[in-house]
C-alpha cells in the first residue's frame, strides 16, 4: 500500500510560522473581544438610564393627566350634580393619584432635584384634595352655587398651576438628563462601531496570513493527494467485503432460524396431538370412577378418584397451555425468518393516507376504548415497502390501544417531518408509559415491560426494528411511567437499491 510523502523542513518551518501568527491573531482577537464586552455592557447601562429617563417622563405625564382629569372631572360634577358618569371619573382619576406619585417615588429615588419637587408636589396635591373634597361635601349639602364660588377661589387656581409648574420642572430635569445620556448612549455606539471595524482588520491579516500559509502546503496535499487515492480504493475493497460476509452471515442465520423452527413444529405437533388422546383417555377414565362411585364405592380410593377427576386434567391443561404458547413463540420466529427473506417493493407511499386505512381498521377497537386518533399536520410522503410500513405503523398503533391508562379517554397522535434525505415519524400516546430503564429492553424478542397484564408473546415491537432496520431506519422511544409513550421511526426518503435484498 502506498506511503504518504513526509513533509520537507521548509513546510515543517512554515507551520511553525503559522503556528505563531495564529497565536498573535487570536490573542488579538481576545483583546478586540474583550474590549467589544466592555463597550456593551457600557452601551447596555447607557441604554438602561435611557429608558428610565422615559419611564420618568411618562410617570410626570400620567400625575398631570390625571390631575387634570380629575378637576376637569369635578367641574362637571359641579355644573350638572345629578350626573353620575362624571362623579365616577372624578373619583377614578383621584384614586390613581397617589398610585401615579409611588411610581415616580421609586424611579427618582437617586435623584435629589426631583425628590425635592416631589416632596413640593405632594404638598400642593395634598392642599388641591383638600380644597376637592370641600367642594364634595357642599355639592353633597345641596350647594351647587357655594360649591362653584368655592372652586373659583384664587388659592385653588394657584394650587392647579403650582402643580402644573412642578410637573413642568421635573419634566424638564428629566428632558435634560436624556439629552446628556443619549449623547452618552451615541458615544458607546461610535466605540462599539470603532471596535468592530478594528476587529474585522485583525480578522482580515489573520486570514490573509492564513492563506498564504496554507498555500505553501498545497504541494505537499497534491504528492499526497494520490497516496490518499490508493488508501480509499483498498478501504473500499475492504469494505466490499465485509459487507458481503456480513450478508452471507444475517442470510445464514435467516435460514438457522427457519429451520429451527420449522423442526421445532414437528415434535410440538406430536406432543398437541397425544394431549388430545390424553383429554380423550382422562374423560373416559373420569366416567369409569364415576361408575365405580356409583355401583361400588369402596373398589376406588380417594387418591384414585383424585387423580382421575382433579390431577390428570389440571396437568393436562398445563400441557396444553406450554404447548400453545410453544406454538405461538414458534410462529413468531417464523414470521421474523420470513420477513427477512420477503423481497422489498418500494412505491411511492401517501403516509396520511395509509394511517387512515389503519385506522379504519382499528376504528371498532378505538370506538370501545374512547380513543381518539389524529393526524396533527402533513405526514410527508415516502418511497419504501408498503407492506412493510403498514406492518410497522400498526403494531404501534395496537399497542398504543393496548396499553391505554384505565379510565382514562386514549389520545393516539401521527406527526411527522421531513429532514434533509430522512422522513421522521412519530406516534404519540397519553397510555401507562415505559420505564426508562426498560426503552432498550422492549425492542428485544419476547421481553415485554411493565404489568404483564395484558396479552401478549412480546413479539410486536421487535417486529417492528427488525422491518424498521430492513428498510434503512432506525426507531427510538421517548417515555415516562404514567406519562404515555412516544415512538419516532426515521426512513430514508428513497428506499435505496442495495436494501432490496440484504
Amino acid at each position: 500500500m502506498a506511503q504518504l510523502p513526509d513533509a520537507a523542513p521548509t513546510n515543517r518551518s512554515l507551520a511553525r510560522r503559522m503556528t505563531a501568527l495564529m497565536a498573535l491573531g487570536f490573542i488579538a482577537l481576545l483583546l478586540v473581544g474583550y474590549a467589544a464586552v466592555r463597550v456593551m455592557q457600557r452601551n447596555e447601562l447607557h441604554t438602561g438610564l435611557v429608558e428610565h429617563t422615559y419611564q420618568v417622563e411618562r410617570a410626570v405625564l400620567n400625575v398631570r393627566r390625571l390631575v387634570e382629569e380629575s378637576e376637569a372631572a369635578r367641574r362637571g360634577t359641579m355644573l350638572i350634580p345629578g350626573r353620575d358618569v362624571t362623579r365616577a371619573n372624578f373619583f377614578r382619576a383621584r384614586a390613581q393619584v397617589p398610585v401615579a406619585l409611588a411610581r415616580i417615588d421609586a424611579l427618582t429615588r437617586d435623584n435629589p432635584a426631583q425628590r425635592r419637587y416631589l416632596q413640593g408636589l405632594r404638598l400642593q396635591l395634598g392642599s388641591l384634595l383638600a380644597r376637592q373634597d370641600r367642594t364634595l361635601a357642599l355639592l353633597g349639602q345641596g350647594d351647587q352655587r357655594g360649591a362653584i364660588v368655592a372652586y373659583g377661589d384664587d388659592a385653588e387656581v394657584r394650587d392647579v398651576v403650582t402643580i402644573r409648574n412642578v410637573l413642568d420642572r421635573m419634566a424638564l430635569v428629566e428632558r435634560r438628563l436624556m439629552t446628556h445620556r443619549d449623547a452618552e448612549l451615541r458615544a458607546s455606539q461610535r466605540a462599539f462601531y470603532t471596535l468592530i471595524v478594528l476587529g474585522g482588520v485583525v480578522l482580515a491579516v489573520v486570514a490573509v496570513i492564513s492563506t498564504l500559509t496554507i498555500l505553501s502546503y498545497t504541494r505537499d496535499l497534491a504528492r499526497s493527494d494520490e497516496a490518499l487515492r490508493q488508501l480509499n480504493a483498498g478501504l473500499e475493497d475492504m469494505v466490499s467485503a465485509r459487507t458481503e460476509d456480513l450478508t452471507r452471515a444475517n442470510e445464514e442465520i435467516q435460514r438457522f432460524a427457519y429451520i429451527v423452527s420449522h423442526d421445532l413444529r414437528s415434535p410440538l405437533v406430536n406432543v398437541m396431538g397425544f394431549t388430545a388422546e390424553l383429554e380423550t383417555a382422562a374423560a373416559s377414565l373420569r366416567a369409569l370412577v364415576a361408575r365405580v362411585d356409583a355401583e361400588a364405592p369402596a373398589v376406588a380410593s380417594e387418591e384414585a378418584r383424585l387423580a382421575a377427576i382433579e390431577d390428570l386434567p389440571e396437568a393436562i391443561g398445563f400441557i396444553r397451555t406450554s404447548t400453545q404458547k410453544m406454538d405461538r413463540l414458534i410462529n413468531a420466529i417464523l414470521q421474523l425468518s420470513r420477513q427477512g427473506r420477503r423481497a422489498l417493493t418500494p412505491e411511492k407511499i401517501d403516509v396520511a393516507a395509509l394511517i387512515g386505512q389503519i385506522g379504519g381498521t382499528l376504528s371498532h377497537r378505538l370506538a370501545e376504548t374512547e380513543t381518539e386518533l389524529t393526524v396533527d399536520g402533513v405526514l410527508p410522503g415516502v418511497v419504501s415497502d408498503r407492506l412493510a410500513l403498514d406492518q410497522i405503523f400498526s403494531n404501534l398503533m395496537e399497542n398504543a390501544v393496548k396499553y391505554l391508562r384505565p379510565g382514562v379517554p386514549g389520545r393516539i397522535t401521527v406527526t411527522g417531518r421531513r429532514g434533509r434525505d430522512r422522513v421522521f415519524y412519530t406516534i404519540r400516546d397519553n397510555g401507562r408509559g415505559i420505564d426508562p430503564r426498560d426503552h432498550q429492553r422492549v425492542f428485544d424478542l419476547f421481553r415485554r415491560s411493565g404489568a404483564q397484564d395484558r396479552p401478549g408473546e412480546g413479539i410486536g415491537l421487535a417486529t417492528v426494528r427488525a422491518l424498521v432496520f430492513r428498510l434503512g431506519g432506525s426507531i427510538d422511544v421517548a417515555s415516562e411511567l404514567g406519562q404515555g409513550a412516544a415512538f419516532t421511526v426515521s426512513l430514508p426518503l428513497v428506499l435505496a437499491k442495495q436494501e432490496l435484498n440484504p
